[in-house]
């Protein structure tokens, strides 16, 4: 098989798993549900109760854990091409925790504002976020450790802002407590159709860039060479970054690991192009996160269990895994 039909293989893999596995979390629940039922259900959305729990709890919630995924994945996947930095994520650059900060001191100061605005809130927190991190990076000796840990001090004052706040406004603070853990409790077809533009729009602006990616993945002075602005259009991808997480946020809360791990193992498949791997981490980050969703749902039903708890214990043993293969580190000519 050559190494585009590879790709596209691998692609149409990862989807069909998540279609798989989307249609299994029909079963699973506070209210358990056979497999004759469930197809009865998806196939008479408006009759009985099992056809309003699919059609208006659980298949909308698959597919805004499939949408949150496919976001997180890419943007860690331009955060790393920008930065040129293997260990770039929403997660450790801040950008998560700018947005969530931005997010909840709304919510508190402000409740009055509507939640469409919130994305555009977020977006600012995490450019405001990654911008501190890269400044605080800029004279480290070792660019990858150095932001890194740049990130990962600037996530943490966030962090702590955040729960300052939160326990200032204790009277409007619990119903954020488990949106804040990250998850997709109570998600149905409205937050699906408020992510839905900003994911489009997101992937779909970094797949219109994917040729001015796979130049800046040469590196800088390469891409300067074939006559790129490299720091315009490195600009305009962190934009788009930013936008994508700051389009799940609202909705799913901070979710660990996506944006880290899922671009590694993309670069295991060695995608021929730009394009190819933009698609590989959206289908394989939806996929993988809405296993986590569906494990988050049945792993202690009927109660929740917050499935950054289960991003973190999936994402983190494969990207120690990853990190020993130093090969799968993007390096030159990767994306």
């Amino acid at each position: 098989m050559t190494p585009r039909g590879r790709c596209i293989a691998a692609i149409l893999l990862a989807v069909s798993t998540a279609a798989l596995i989307g249609f299994a979390a029909l079963l699973v629940g506070a209210k358990p549900m056979s497999l004759e039922a469930a197809i009865r259900a998806v196939l008479a959305p408006n009759q009985g109760v099992d056809g309003i729990i699919v059609w208006t709890l659980r298949m909308p919630r698959s597919i805004a854990a499939f949408l949150a995924g496919a976001a997180l994945a890419v943007a860690g996947l331009l955060l790393q091409i920008i930065t040129r930095n293997p260990l770039a994520a929403p997660d450790l650059t801040g950008v998560s925790a700018g947005a969530v900060l931005l997010i909840v001191f709304t919510f508190v100061a402000f409740p009055a504002v509507s939640s469409v605005f919130y994305p555009f809130i977020g977006m600012s927190g995490g450019l405001l976020a990654v911008a501190l991190t890269i400044w605080a990076a800029r004279s480290g000796r070792g660019p990858a450790l150095h932001l890194a840990l740049s990130g990962i001090t600037v996530s943490l004052f966030l962090n702590a802002l955040t729960a300052y706040i939160l326990i200032r406004g204790a009277p409007q603070s619990p119903s954020m407590l488990f949106w804040l853990s990250g998850g997709f409790q109570g998600r149905s077809w409205p937050q699906v159709s408020y992510m839905l533009p900003w994911v489009a729009i997101g992937i779909g602006a970094a797949l219109a860039c994917h040729r001015v990616i796979g130049l800046l993945s040469l590196g800088d002075e390469a891409a300067a060479g074939m006559g790129l602005n490299a720091a315009r259009w490195k600009l305009a991808l962190l934009l788009c970054a930013a936008g994508l997480v700051a389009g799940v946020t609202p909705i799913a809360g901070p979710i660990a690991f996506i944006g880290l791990t899922v671009p590694h193992l993309v670069r295991l498949l060695r995608p021929v192009d730009a394009a190819t791997a933009i698609l590989l981490n959206a289908s394989t980050g939806g996929a993988l996160l809405l296993t986590a969703d569906a494990l988050a749902r049945s792993g202690a039903a009927p109660r929740e269990i917050p499935v950054s708890i289960f991003t973190a214990l999936i994402g983190g043993p494969v990207f120690l895994y990853l990190v020993q293969r130093r090969q799968s580190l993007p390096g030159r000519g990767t994306v």
